[in-house]
């Protein structure tokens, strides 16, 4: 079992889950996160003052999926979330010991 996490731009959510979905993910974690990258940042102007904005928005997406589905939750998400500009994101793939569906006791494979 595997856990796939991907750090993208929080307008792409829509394609991404369209495309989990698509190959058979039917469920999925997102968490409002902020970060940087090689991005570093910009400045904006507000009400007439410059500042720096260091941390990014971005949203964090964590699926759980069978070791061997893995590589294509990858492929999907790499696919949907791709808009060729710096700051697409990251994907980290690791490793499930144990799962556990609390309401029926279910586990590994069978809790996903």
């Amino acid at each position: 079992m595997k856990i796939v996490m991907a750090i993208i731009k929080p307008f792409k959510l829509d394609e991404v889950r369209d495309a989990l979905t698509s190959i058979g993910v039917h469920g999925l974690t997102v968490t409002e996160v902020k970060g940087y990258g090689r991005q570093k940042g910009h400045t904006e102007i507000y009400r007439g003052a410059e500042y720096a904005v260091n941390f990014l928005p971005k949203l964090k997406i964590e699926v759980a999926v069978s070791g061997e589905t893995a590589d294509r939750v990858v492929e999907a998400i790499t696919t949907a979330a791709k808009t060729g500009q710096i700051g697409d994101g990251k994907i980290f793939v690791y490793s499930i010991e144990q799962a556990v569906r609390i309401r029926t006791g279910e586990s590994d494979t069978d809790a996903l």
